[in-house]
């Protein structure tokens, strides 16, 4: 009889063990699920550098300013460096109300002139479009990479993490700056998927 007491005990506590065994793989398994969600799901920072909205979303690498211009990370996709080269055509250009409206070259340029010289580059426009025009561009939200914040009144855009305006940078036309904006309930972000 007094065998047999510790043959149960030996018994429940290898069922025990099996039990916690088999919680603990579940709970591995919820946890590396939660993760993955997490992983795919972006969240909002300052630097317009993720998205809101739920998709692939890794982090990204920030753009550096040398001498004024921006270098693009080597990890940027292609189409994210060329929208970086193209802003940089025209930085230190002077501000001109309307400039690049009508054309996207211009001798001068004002915000959304910029932005969409820039964004040309990208060849994620095909015209230029005025600041209200971008309050409904492409996808609610910010953007891995890119970011374009307007109201009626104004338009500027933070890629890879560097925000490129004409209003407090360097000069009085577009520019770099690493600076961001406090960004106002006034501007609507938007960003062109998946960047």
């Amino acid at each position: 009889m007094s065998h047999q007491k510790p043959l149960k005990a030996v018994h429940f506590s290898r069922s025990a063990r099996s039990l916690v065994s088999v919680f603990t793989m579940v709970m591995f398994a919820i946890v590396c699920l939660a993760s993955a969600d997490r992983a795919n799901a972006c969240t909002s920072t300052s630097s317009g550098g993720l998205n809101l909205s739920k998709g692939n979303c890794k982090p990204f690498a920030k753009a550096r300013l040398v001498n004024g211009k921006a270098i693009a990370p080597a990890s940027a996709p292609l189409r994210v460096k060329q929208v970086i080269s193209w802003a940089n055509r025209i930085r230190n250009k002077p501000y001109v109300y309307g400039g690049g409206h009508g054309s996207f070259e211009s001798s001068g340029y004002d915000c959304s002139g910029a932005v969409s010289y820039a964004l040309r580059g990208g060849r994620f426009v095909s015209s230029p479009m005025a600041s209200s025009g971008y309050m409904n561009w492409k996808n609610r939200g910010r953007g891995r990479w890119i970011t374009v914040y307007s109201n009626p009144g104004h338009a500027y855009m933070v890629v890879a993490g560097l925000r490129f305006d004409t209003a407090m940078t360097p000069g009085d036309g577009p520019d770099w700056s690493r600076s961001l904006r406090s960004i106002p309930g006034s501007f609507s972000a938007r960003h062109p998927a998946p960047f």
